[in-house]
């Protein structure tokens, strides 16, 4: 019981570690909380400071649940793994450096579902992009991605513990972006492209 309570805490630590504050404050002297959407996650910060700072946002979001999710496995298994998946997500939206504020979880999101099963990873990711590049809503991509999530774990006949695990990190990431849902529906979302310079 101790290791997996150390595990969970240690992973919402992680998690709550914010990338794209720290990349756009300590690189580019920006704090990225006061620009574009005032969101610390790399959509914001692909439009307040470019494509490269956005791409090191994503992958170090990516890595941060990847990496906790394989640890997670190799002290505890599966179940803590699966966990500690949800944890690190849960930093990442509601982190403790940031007053419980926080990124969207979509890149740790991914990363984590990387480490749980590749192939729905994949499909996820191709699903979210195929919609971005389509109507250029990345908000729209990722809550594709996000509710497709359970759904491919059902069609890959998973045991019912990861379509709780998928249903689970599909309400974080649509509850996340429920104010972008509904910019959506009255026409006034920011398209992909539309970059906000910092002042």
């Amino acid at each position: 019981m101790a290791k997996y309570i150390i595990s969970l805490i240690a992973s919402y630590f992680v998690g709550s570690i914010s990338t794209a504050y720290l990349v756009s404050k300590n690189i580019y002297k920006v704090d990225i909380r006061q620009h574009g959407s005032k969101n610390p996650g790399s959509t914001n910060v692909l439009r307040v400071l470019g494509a490269k700072p956005a791409a090191l946002v994503f992958a170090m979001d990516l890595l941060k649940g990847l990496l906790v999710v394989l640890l997670a496995r190799y002290i505890g298994g599966e179940n803590l793994a699966l966990l500690c998946g949800l944890a690190v997500v849960v930093g990442h939206d509601w982190s403790v450096f940031l007053k419980f504020s926080g990124g969207k979880g979509i890149a740790s999101s991914l990363g984590v579902v990387l480490g749980i099963s590749p192939v729905v990873a994949l499909w996820v990711l191709i699903a979210g992009a195929a919609v971005i590049i389509l109507f250029r809503f990345v908000s729209l991509g990722s809550i594709t991605g996000a509710i497709l999530l359970p759904i491919l774990l059902v069609v890959y006949k998973y045991p019912v513990k990861y379509l709780y695990f998928g249903l689970a990190l599909a309400i974080m990431a649509v509850w996340r972006h429920r104010s972008n849902i509904k910019r959506l529906l009255s026409g006034t979302e920011n398209k992909i492209g539309q970059k906000i310079k910092a002042v």
